[in-house]
């Protein structure tokens, strides 16, 4: 029983459980409301939730509903769970006893997705450093313009400053904000050092910890490190490009900004509908072509390791790349001229497998409870479980079993993945036999 409670894959889920039961208790003060009285427990829950998986998904107005006091709740509730409970327990035993043991060191593998055991102590730190310096620097990047341009008092500047940071590096979605960022869509000092925290939130600490190392020394980063940085500028031009076709003349979004700042909120939008959850325009009001393309954005997500979700976008490219093997008749998967083991793919398959037959029960789900639009109940579904967190703005209208069903799909979305990835991993076992080769027919 010692053992099992101690497996990774346990451990992952079972912190994320005790952060979220901790975070709904919390909200359920009366402090943490403005009206003074305690939030209902559906309602706390949600919230505590959608903050632990960094989703930003709400039923109800941040500002309006919770007092500063439940605002500070919800700003660590994401941050803790940004990084990771086990990463922040690992950091801690690391601070009091000066090193690791297996054990933790297991622990931090699972939920960095660190590759190698050796490695994970440099991950860690990499964690605390660029965690302080990326919220810093945004901190003051934002504070300094929310006083000197828009008026605010410096109190006032300082608080939304450290919340969007913070909220931004681990893609966290929540905003002290009604509209979210929609009052700033146009102003490129907010907008740019929130895409840029949001950005390396999403990178991964892997990646960031090997840039750190060989900043420029390209030829030596790692497969890992070069797949992410490839897909990410994919997805990002190419999710512009096409943000910017279908919105550009769209009076109700795009259209009604200037030229520049339509090229910036079609940049903005596609990086944050990779797991960041805010807006600059209202996404219920875009054209469903552009409500498809960012079905996929949220669905890909961001890099392992960091603090986005979805299904990865190293996952994506190796897959990617495994179509292309095949489609030339190549027996090996060979990327950057590395040969990837089909145990990797096979991981990816089952990652992919997982979060589209999720993605299925949770869209039926909630067509079977609400009367959401087959494409409402897609977005809302999809926001969810890739811990995204935009929505079309039918999220706080769902009835008690329609938020159960999102609760569910953002806390699977979060440590899904990485406990299925952990368990497959360790239950790795040679076998002394293979069975008869017989291929059946596909496609």
């Amino acid at each position: 029983m010692r053992k099992g409670i101690r497996h990774p894959a346990r451990l992952v889920p079972l912190g994320f459980l005790v952060l979220i039961s901790i975070g709904t208790a919390l909200l359920m003060l009366p402090a943490a409301r403005n009206a003074g009285v305690g939030a209902p427990l559906l309602t706390a829950l949600f919230t505590s939730t959608s903050a632990v998986c960094v989703t930003g998904l709400v039923v109800v107005d941040t500002p309006v509903y919770w007092s500063t006091f439940g605002q500070w709740i919800i700003l660590g509730l994401f941050q803790a769970g940004g990084l990771g409970i086990m990463t922040g327990a690992t950091l801690l035993g690391l601070l009091v006893a000066g090193r690791l043991g297996l054990e933790s060191r297991l622990a931090a593998q699972a939920e960095t997705r660190e590759v190698s055991l050796g490695n994970v102590r440099d991950v860690l730190r990499i964690v605390v450093l660029v965690t302080l310096v990326v919220e810093g620097a945004t901190t003051l990047a934002l504070t300094l313009r929310f006083h000197f341009a828009h008026g605010a008092p410096w109190g006032q500047a300082l608080w939304e400053g450290l919340f969007h940071a913070v909220s931004a590096f681990n893609n966290a979605g929540f905003s002290t904000r009604s509209d979210s960022l929609t009052t700033w869509a146009g102003d490129a000092l907010v907008i740019v050092p929130l895409t840029l925290a949001v950005l390396l939130g999403g990178l991964g600490f892997p990646v960031l910890s090997e840039l750190r190392r060989r900043p420029l020394d390209w030829r030596r980063w790692s497969v890992h490190t070069r797949l992410t940085l490839q897909g990410t500028a994919l997805l990002v031009v190419g999710g512009a490009t096409l943000i910017a076709a279908y919105e550009w003349h769209n009076p109700a979004t795009f259209g009604a900004l200037e030229g520049t700042e339509r090229v910036l909120g079609a940049m903005f939008h596609s990086i944050a509908a990779r797991t960041a959850g805010f807006n600059t325009v209202d996404v219920g009001a875009m054209q469903l072509e552009t409500q498809a393309v960012t079905w996929a954005l949220m669905f890909i997500g961001g890099g392992s390791g960091g603090t986005a979700g979805g299904i990865k976008i190293t996952t994506f490219m190796l897959l990617g790349y495994a179509v292309w093997a095949e489609a030339r008749g190549s027996q090996d998967t060979v990327v950057f001229r590395r040969r990837v083991p089909d145990e990797a793919l096979r991981l990816a398959l089952a990652v992919v497998l997982m979060a589209l037959t999720v993605l299925a029960f949770g869209v039926l789900a909630l067509l079977s409870v609400t009367d959401l639009a087959v494409e409402d109940a897609i977005f809302e579904s999809i926001s969810a479980s890739a811990t995204v967190g935009l929505s079309t703005g039918v999220t706080a209208t769902l009835p008690p079993a329609g938020q159960a069903i999102l609760i569910a799909l953002m806390f699977i979305g979060r440590v899904g993945s990485v406990t299925l990835v952990t368990a497959l991993a360790m239950r790795r076992r040679p076998r002394a036999f293979r069975y008869p080769e017989e291929r059946p027919i596909v496609g």
